[in-house]
């Protein structure tokens, strides 16, 4: 149960009544309806705009109409009082005994509260990482990589069937330079002193190992070959030692996808980029054209010849796109039209893309090609995760002891754990830079957010520790628990936990409906507060105290509370994908 939708249901069931006593049009709309928590919570728990969004077909001013639906309102049991503010909002205060009822549903249900039924199933198909396979994660993958994941996570939570995708851009120019510059490699491990990596190639020591493994095939043979013959043997087994590597690197971070999707297998014994080109020129979107040159700023996609262009301009784009290089090799964003057709053609009819700052500008042109190739059949939501800039101690780190000239995505894991990374990642909106301090993530103080929460997940622990010493028959499981006299739960405190526990199904589903998984992070934040708070009020007031040793039953009350708590705490850390724990140290 969603207290929520069942105190929403409540108020289209009062709109019903007014329908019915013709007071409001039998056709009125009401999808406009919501029931949201007041910002000031002294106006009460719940607030519906049904008189103000169903004003104007009722031809009545939204107050007048708001004292028509109160009578309806307050019929309910569980509602304490119910007012009107502004120019017709409706406030609703629930009974202080509808409270424990919340928290009795966590216990029973464990696992599958806050679960919700809104995706329906729907098929979707989130897309992140996909970095180019030629070298370690960094930082900023890291970033993408735990926002794509945390989303899909959260989708699933919200009820969608979720793919878990990864574009292996394997086709363009820069797996090229990866083989050279394994090749490279290859010839120092034969013996060869090869100075300094030249300039264009990857000079990382990553490819120490795939130069070794390359001699061990093949011993001295590649090096009798032309390039046109050794290229291709050393391009596939470079990538495949580069996808390893990329997998093994979000392994760190349980990250683990359901496909990786290759860009060379639309071309590799068909041609699916060049039947794509085929389907938008049919639709009248592609056509042979001259761009003109860009004003102020060199754009890398200009050339100033005849080429086959897509007509974005029609569908928002600052300019018309090039399909076809002057090579006769496709461009990225032809590749990428295939790509997504492709989705398409696999039954995605809702695809989410996470990208990194450096493609915001291709969004709009991808979203025209797609809804062009499938009628507005297909919906794309490009998520943008903008940079992240790493400090220690307040001070810059830029360089890496793996990579040479990056800081990659294991070195911050390695440093300061899965978890930490984890939740500081999606602690702010993804379209907003991050500063991530490595001093600041292992801290033990409220202004660390991860901390905050684990700490209240891991004392709520030790409270369990605490009552089995107590009272060591004292059963701890939530079905046994939600049997406790959870009425006794009446100081404020308590009340307002149950609140924001309350609230968490509703998180879940504007999270997943909004794609923003950092709502969640910012919740657990919010409920660890409340609960560190009660806590503390426990020091001076003995009665808020979670054990009692004279009340056994006071005791089996307030560790329900504690255990509701702990549970949506971990739910909330699951869908981020950060492993709960017991203990601190």
């Amino acid at each position: 149960m969603d207290v929520f939708s069942g105190f929403h249901g409540h108020v289209l069931a009062a709109v019903q009544q007014l329908k019915h006593d013709g007071i409001v049009p039998k056709d009125a709309n009401v999808d406009g309806i919501t029931l949201e928590s007041p910002k000031d919570s002294s106006h009460g728990d719940l607030a519906t705009n049904a008189a103000m969004v169903l004003a104007k077909p009722a031809k009545l001013p939204p107050r007048a109409l708001a004292e028509r639906i109160v009578p309806l309102l307050a019929s309910d049991p569980f509602i304490e009082k119910v007012e009107i503010a502004g120019p017709g909002f409706i406030n609703m205060t629930l009974k202080q005994s509808f409270w424990p009822s919340v928290c009795r549903m966590v216990l029973e249900q464990g696992d599958s509260f806050g679960r919700s039924a809104i995706g329906k199933g729907e098929a979707v198909n989130v897309e992140y990482v996909s970095a180019n396979p030629t070298g370690p994660m960094h930082v900023g993958h890291c970033r993408g990589a735990v926002f794509g994941d945390a989303l899909a996570n959260l989708l699933a939570f919200a009820g969608y069937d979720v793919t878990r995708e990864y574009y292996v851009n394997d086709a363009g120019a820069q797996v090229d330079v990866l083989a050279r510059s394994a090749f490279l490699r290859y010839r120092e491990a034969l013996g060869e002193d090869i100075g300094e990596i030249p300039e264009g190639l990857y000079p990382g020591d990553y490819l120490k190992p795939v130069g070794e493994k390359l001699a061990s095939n093949h011993g001295r043979d590649l090096l009798d070959m032309p390039e046109a013959e050794w290229l291709p043997p050393v391009r596939n087994l470079a990538l495949t030692a580069m996808l390893g590597m990329i997998e093994d690197d979000l392994a760190q971070l349980d990250i683990r996808h359901d496909v990786f999707f290759s860009e060379r297998s639309m071309t590799d014994g068909k041609d699916e980029v060049g039947d794509t080109i085929a389907d938008l020129t049919s639709k009248g979107l592609v056509y042979e054209g001259r761009l003109p040159p860009p004003k102020g700023k060199v754009d890398e996609d200009w050339e100033d010849r005849i080429q086959l262009l897509f007509r974005a301009s029609e569908f928002g784009d600052d300019q018309d796109r090039p399909l076809v290089k002057a090579d006769g090799t496709y461009t990225y964003f032809a590749a990428d039209i295939a790509y997504h057709y492709d989705k398409f053609r696999r039954g995605f009819r809702s695809m989410i893309d996470v990208w990194g700052a450096d493609h915001s500008g291709h969004i709009k042109r991808m979203q025209s090609a797609l809804k062009a190739l499938t009628d507005g059949q297909a919906d794309l939501d490009v998520k943008i995760c903008q940079l992240v800039r790493l400090f220690r101690a307040g001070e810059p780190v830029k360089m890496s002891k793996r990579a040479g000239t990056f800081v990659t995505l294991r070195d911050v894991v390695d440093e300061v754990g899965a978890g930490p990374v984890r939740f500081m990642m999606l602690y702010r909106k993804n379209d907003a830079p991050l500063d991530f301090d490595f001093a600041k993530v292992t801290e033990q103080s409220r202004d660390n957010p991860v901390f905050y929460v684990q700490y209240a997940h891991a004392r709520a622990s030790s409270v369990q520790r605490n009552v089995t010493e107590a009272f060591p028959n004292l059963a701890l499981e939530g079905e046994q628990l939600a049997l406790a006299d959870l009425d006794r739960l009446t100081d404020e405190g308590d009340l307002a936990l149950i609140r924001r526990i309350a609230q968490f199904p509703r998180i879940v589903e504007a999270a997943a409906e909004a794609h923003e998984p950092h709502r969640i992070a910012f919740y657990l934040y919010d409920l660890a507060g409340d609960f560190h708070g009660l806590w503390n009020r426990g020091k001076d007031l003995p009665q808020l105290r979670f054990i009692h040793q004279t009340d056994r039953e006071l005791t089996r009350a307030r560790v329900a509370l504690v255990v509701a708590t702990q549970r949506v705490l971990a739910l909330g850390l699951g869908i981020l994908g950060v492993h709960a724990l017991q203990e601190l140290h």
